[in-house]
Formats: structure tokens, C-alpha cells, sequence
């Protein structure tokens, strides 16, 4: 049993290392250098291949050509690789013992000396976003890789190995190593706060495009596809007082809370609504803020006698507050509303696009309220007749949301604080449409206190797993629903 070795080629020195630590394995057949650079010098014991991009189906092709080997490995930094003690045999071992097509493994980075854990997630039917770190080591059956690749009918520029893996993933298990198996050298690895908005800056809205093709036609062929067909809704099946409540949970938001009850406060709109403050035990003078806007009866003030509540539980409690009106419209405790005319759009989309959830755009800003990159989200990748496909790629649907209480009421969301949007919204677009709003309606600031910022690798790790459960389960019951 032999391997075939493909490794990004980017300057001389790292790849020959890399290539020496691999020749020491008995393992290693053939060492290839895949790089867009023409004049790249060779190295000894590796044979130069000239690709024009690593995520491009061409370049995949080609190494399928190459892997003549019973396994593969792909390496996709171009940083230097050092493989730990008998790491290439545990990898062989655990495919020949599983049959999985593709395996990966826990990780070190290592810089100056430092050294850095980065344990990986298992992988599941939900790990659909294209952005899942598998780490940069990837090995996998020749066979499954070839098969893949084989029924690989687009060509895509952006999205060759994203399509790869969920074809592989059709036929044969992704399998985690929850073992350090490796190090790369230089630690060039993005932190999840970086990275956690690149899949909607619009920058990246070809590569997203792509994407959105590959996964649509990942669902069409695991029965997964849910058509443009939507049930309807009736808004006069009850009778409320109130058109529309702004739902706010907060705990211990002293610096931000009044900057967000005045941006409800000054709306202009042709209809009542009121906003509901689940004030979930702050303690920092965050409940005496609220309590000075008590003269106003457009304020309900909800102090839960519950102690388990998280931002889902909170949302629950004002939902199905006897005040909450027709339609339940979110705002962050942080956040404010772009404009005094945001509840008026908002409301006016329900009846326009005859919809059971709407979803704005929001503008990325500091404490100040100065932009910053990557400015406006606005999740145009979003469209009526595929929008509730791509949303089990992407990693959430936008902001601000607001939900047709009755339908809210009768699904709930989930008492966790991270996801519960998402999980409700995957839902309810399961049967329902979801109408967009294109325009900037919110100002999400960006600050050390956010519920997800400078999140650890740990923490980080539990979110995505999280939301990779949630479409998992969504996928089980779209596939039986259109089985």
C-alpha cells in the first residue's frame, strides 16, 4: 500500500522540507508540486505540476490523473508540513479499517517556536458550508477520490474541491481523527472572528455563486431539494392589538441598551407597535436604564422569574407575551436601527411578499457606528425560488429578522444563545418563504463584548458543530418529505 503526495508549491524552501520530512516515510511513492507559477524550479524527489488554481476542478482532475497510488494525500498550505510519528500509517490504517473515502485529523501550528492546538469537529450530513476546516491535510481512498471526480460535470473555478468533498460524501464516510497527527510550520490559519463574515462580503460573491450551484446540485442528488413551493399564509387568522413588537433580550448591556431602545422609540409608522425588553437578570445597571423609559406604554419591561433562559429562551418568553403583536421583529441589545422608518419595511414586506419571516441587511460598524469591512451584508445570494437550499450551505440568513407571531408561537426556538436564529429560520423556510429586504435596515457594532467575538478555538468548534446538527437534521426530514 503506497500513497501519492500533492502539495502547494509556493517558494523553494518550504516545499523542499516538506518533501524531505514526507520521503522519510516508506509510505511515499510520488511527491507532486502543484503551482500556477511557470517558472517554478523543481526539487528533487517531487515532480512539478502546473495547475491554475488548488479549488478549480481542472486542478483536481489533474491529480486524479496522478493518483495512481492506493491513497492520496493533499496538502493545501504552502507552509512547511511535518508529519507526526507514524501519522501517514494511522491514517492508512484507519481508511483500510473504515473504508472511508476521505479522512482528517486534528492539528498543530507551530511559529517561533510556539506551539498551537487546533482540533477539528467531526463532520456530519449538515457540515454543508463550504468553509468547514478540515485542517490542511487531507487523505483519501484514490478510488473515491477518482469516482468524485468522475462525476464531477461542472467546472468550476472556486468551487472544484468543495464539489469534491460532497461527492465524496455521497459514497463513503468523511472521517475525523480526533488525533494531532501534524504540524504545519507557520501558523497562517484565519481565526473564526476573521473569517466569520467572508462567505457574505460581496468580494467573494463569485466564489459564493459557485458554491451555491455546487451545494444546490449536492441536494438535488441525496433527495435533499426542496422546489419553489411554499404554503400561504393567512396574517387575519387572529386578532391583535399591536401590528408589530420589537423583541430585545439583554443581560448586562449597560453601554449599549439605550442607544437600542431609542432607535425602536423613534420609528414613524402607520401602525401601533410596541417593543418587549426580556431583561435576563443584568446586574451591571442595565434594568435601571430600562426602567427610565417606564412612562412610555410602548415599552413592556419582562424580567423572567427563570434562570436557564438563554437568547432563544428570551425570545420564547416575549413571543408569547399577551403584548407581542402581529409581527415579532428582532434587535440586538448592541444594535440600533439604521433609520425611523426600518419597523415601516419591515412590515410592509410581510403583506408584499406574503411571507412568514422577513430578513433585512444590516451594515458592519465599531462602538462609534463607523463602518467597517465588510461593510454591508446583505445576503443577495438569497433568491425566492433556491433560497431555503442555500441556507443550509450558508452559516446564518442576516439581520434584522422578524416572524409572523402566530406561526413563531407554534414552533418556538430553541433556548440556546448561539444558533437559535438560524435553527428557526431553516424551519420555517422548510414550508414557508422568506422575504428579503435589500436594503440597509441595522447597524450590527462589532466590540469586545459581542456574544461572538474573540471566540476560543474550543467554543468556536462547539458553534459550528451546533449548526452542522441542525442542518443535519433538516436534511433528514427534507429528504423524507420529498422521498
Amino acid at each position: 500500500m503506497k500513497i501519492n503526495c500533492f502539495l502547494v508549491y509556493r517558494d523553494k524552501a518550504s516545499a523542499r522540507d516538506t518533501v524531505e520530512n514526507l520521503r522519510r516515510s516508506p509510505l511515499v511513492e510520488g511527491i507532486y508540486l502543484l503551482t500556477d507559477n511557470t517558472r517554478a524550479e523543481e526539487i528533487e524527489q517531487a515532480v512539478v505540476l502546473h495547475i491554475n488554481d488548488l479549488k478549480s476542478t481542472t486542478t483536481l482532475r489533474t491529480i486524479a490523473r496522478y493518483a495512481t497510488t492506493e491513497f492520496t494525500l493533499l496538502y493545501t498550505m504552502p507552509h512547511v508540513l511535518e508529519m507526526g510519528m507514524f501519522a501517514l500509517e494511522r491514517f492508512m490504517g484507519i481508511a483500510m479499517d473504515t473504508a472511508a473515502g476521505m479522512l482528517y485529523s486534528d492539528y498543530y501550528t507551530e511559529e517561533n517556536g510556539a506551539r498551537k492546538n487546533c482540533p477539528t469537529i467531526a463532520y456530519q450530513a449538515g457540515s454543508l458550508r463550504d468553509d468547514f476546516q478540515f485542517g490542511s491535510v487531507l487523505f483519501y481512498r484514490s478510488d473515491a477520490l477518482q469516482k468524485a471526480v468522475q462525476r464531477m460535470e461542472l467546472n468550476y473555478q472556486y468551487a472544484g474541491l468543495y464539489d469534491l468533498r460532497l461527492k465524496v460524501s455521497q459514497q463513503h464516510k468523511i472521517l475525523r481523527i480526533p488525533e494531532y497527527l501534524y504540524t504545519v510550520k507557520t501558523d497562517t490559519t484565519q481565526s473564526p472572528a476573521e473569517n466569520q463574515f467572508s462567505y457574505v462580503d460581496p468580494r467573494n460573491r463569485e466564489a459564493q455563486i459557485e458554491m451555491e450551484t455546487a451545494c444546490t446540485d449536492h441536494l438535488k442528488q441525496i433527495g435533499a431539494f426542496l422546489p419553489a413551493s411554499f404554503q400561504r399564509i393567512d396574517f387575519e387568522q387572529e386578532i391583535f392589538l399591536t401590528e408589530a413588537s420589537v423583541i430585545i433580550p439583554v443581560r448586562n448591556r449597560v453601554r449599549t441598551i439605550e442607544d437600542a431602545i431609542q432607535s425602536v422609540l423613534r420609528q414613524k409608522t402607520s401602525f401601533r407597535f410596541n417593543l418587549i425588553i426580556v431583561d435576563n437578570h443584568s446586574t451591571d445597571g442595565t434594568t435601571e436604564i430600562i426602567e427610565r423609559y417606564a412612562d412610555d406604554e410602548r415599552l413592556i419591561h419582562i424580567r423572567p422569574v427563570r434562570t436557564d433562559l438563554g437568547i432563544g429562551g428570551c425570545w420564547n418568553l416575549g413571543v408569547h407575551h399577551g403584548a407581542c403583536g402581529r409581527f415579532a421583529v428582532q434587535l440586538d441589545s448592541d444594535d440600533v436601527y439604521s433609520g425611523d422608518d426600518t419597523l415601516q419595511k419591515i412590515v410592509d414586506a410581510f403583506y408584499e411578499q406574503q411571507c412568514a419571516m422577513v430578513i433585512g441587511s444590516y451594515r458592519m460598524t465599531d462602538f462609534q457606528m463607523q463602518t467597517i469591512p465588510p461593510g454591508v451584508i446583505d445576503h443577495r445570494e438569497w433568491t425566492p425560488e433556491n433560497g431555503r437550499n442555500n441556507a443550509l450551505r450558508i452559516n446564518g440568513l442576516g439581520a434584522p429578522r422578524a416572524f409572523f407571531t402566530p406561526l413563531l408561537r407554534s414552533l418556538n426556538l430553541p433556548n440556546t444563545s448561539y444558533g437559535e436564529d438560524y435553527a428557526i429560520g431553516l424551519r420555517i423556510s422548510r414550508e414557508y418563504q422568506i422575504g428579503r429586504i435589500y436594503d440597509v435596515l441595522y447597524l450590527c457594532r462589532r466590540w469586545e463584548d459581542n456574544s461572538d467575538a474573540s471566540l476560543d478555538v474550543e467554543k468556536a468548534n462547539s458553534y459550528n458543530y451546533y449548526k452542522d446538527w441542525i442542518r443535519t437534521c433538516e436534511l433528514d426530514i427534507r429528504r423524507e418529505i420529498m422521498s
